[in-house]
């Protein structure tokens, strides 16, 4: 499992940025090893930002309890569906006097549901939130935290739809556990809300939203199902692909894409097919906290920018809207490059994505569309149209495409012609 893997525990500060002289030898380096063109220049400085502290390893979740005694007596404790999880979690604070409130998520969060969660903390005195669960239930606690503490309503401070405001207040802690192996959303800034009157998925995002403590266990993952395993899985792939082509891309984060890749490639069709892998599982939980360190620092791309609006607009799991959408991303992010920026270093990038997949030393950009193709074969990704999606939703989700914050970081613009094919293609 290498080194990483046999650490139970990393401390990262929220944020932090290195000497220019520093910076300057490792961007060469950087740009070296990537074969960039002589055009590029290396970045001056750059910065990252993380949860405050991070725990891995099997078994870790014995550890809630001083750990969140350390921020408060009276605890919110946001969930998903698991009954069992939330007694899991409240017996472990329990046995250090933290008296605990339920906050139950049952789909994706909503506006609505955040400012009731919000509401709920207030009045119960609440001076810590912990979230325990899928994607949803910890960007639900993780906006529930912020706006406890900061007035107004959601939309003051919301992107796209809202005001866009920064927050006034700090969030209250919050402990992120995260039983799923894909969104990384444990160690990021920002919270996605679902906006029912504007069928839109949009973020609540300041860097004051980063966990005070992101605690990932991954036998808390073991009982995921295949079908959430592989889409979850996909995720995460997805995660650690686009920031390492992004336009934003920085040496560290290059390293979390990286190694996210080489553990996706070897052990996400494993756990599907065998759920008790722990080694595959470890894996995986290694792979989704990569992303979440990535994205979070170097932005996204298109797969996520058409996934956001359209998972606004229908009832489909964003794990499985990513995975069917990969492919077909790549694949026209590739052709558009070589069309109109043939010396965009990203295509250099897509190349070693090939190598690292297919374990081919002498694959090409290409190889990757294939690789990605047929992992969704063999994982059983429904096409986009399963979830209702016809030609005339085209021209709505393409312009909300174009204007979603995660297709900030693609390496290239796209049309909205190649918005659309992107979609066609995953249908």
């Amino acid at each position: 499992m290498g080194e990483t893997a046999n650490r139970s525990e990393y401390w990262l500060f929220c944020s932090f940025t290195y000497s220019p002289l520093y910076i300057h030898r490792l961007q060469k380096l950087h740009y070296a090893t990537n074969n960039h063109h002589k055009s590029s220049t290396p970045m001056s400085t750059f910065e990252f930002a993380t949860a405050t502290r991070i725990i891995f390893g099997a078994g870790t979740l014995t550890q809630l309890g001083p750990l969140a005694a350390a921020f408060g007596s009276t605890a919110l404790l946001v969930t998903g569906r698991t009954p069992q999880r939330r007694e899991k979690v409240a017996q472990q604070i329990g046995s250090h006097d933290i008296r605990s409130h339920n906050f139950v998520v049952t789909n994706e969060p909503t506006i609505d549901v955040v400012e009731a969660g919000a509401n709920q903390a207030r009045q119960l005195g609440c001076d810590v939130v912990i979230s325990v669960g899928g994607g949803s239930a910890i960007d639900a606690g993780k906006a529930v935290a912020a706006l406890a503490t900061n007035p107004g309503r959601p939309l003051d401070y919301l992107e796209v739809i809202g005001a866009g405001k920064p927050l006034v207040a700090d969030p209250l802690p919050f402990i992120a556990i995260p039983t799923t192996a894909g969104t990384g959303t444990e160690v990021t800034k920002n919270a996605v809300l679902a906006s029912t009157a504007h069928a839109v998925k949009v973020s609540l995002r300041d860097n004051r939203m980063l966990p005070n403590i992101a605690l990932i266990d991954p036998e808390l993952t073991y009982d995921m199902p295949p079908a959430i395993t592989a889409t979850t899985g996909m995720d995460a792939l997805t995660q650690v692909l686009e920031p390492y082509v992004s336009h934003l891309a920085t040496p560290i984060t290059d390293g979390f894409c990286r190694e996210g890749l080489r553990r996706a490639a070897r052990s996400l069709c494993t756990v599907f097919h065998n759920g008790d892998d722990a080694a595959a599982r470890e894996d995986m939980a290694l792979c989704s906290l990569f992303g979440g360190l990535a994205l979070a620092n170097a932005k996204l791309g298109a797969v996520h920018g058409i996934a956001g609006p359209l998972g606004g607009m229908f009832p489909a799991p964003h794990g499985a809207v990513c995975g069917k959408l990969l492919p077909a991303a790549t694949a026209i992010n590739i052709a558009a490059l070589h069309s109109r920026e043939p010396e965009n270093p990203a295509l250099a990038r897509y190349t070693k994505v090939a190598r690292i997949l297919t374990g081919d030393p002498n694959a090409q950009a290409k190889d990757a569309v294939t690789w990605l193709d047929a992992l969704g074969e063999e994982l059983a990704l429904p096409g986009l149209g399963t979830y209702g999606i016809g030609k005339s939703d085209f021209a709505n989700l393409i312009a909300k495409s174009s204007r979603s914050s995660s297709m900030k970081g693609n390496p290239i613009v796209l049309m909205d012609e190649e918005i659309l094919e992107i979609v066609r293609r995953s249908l």
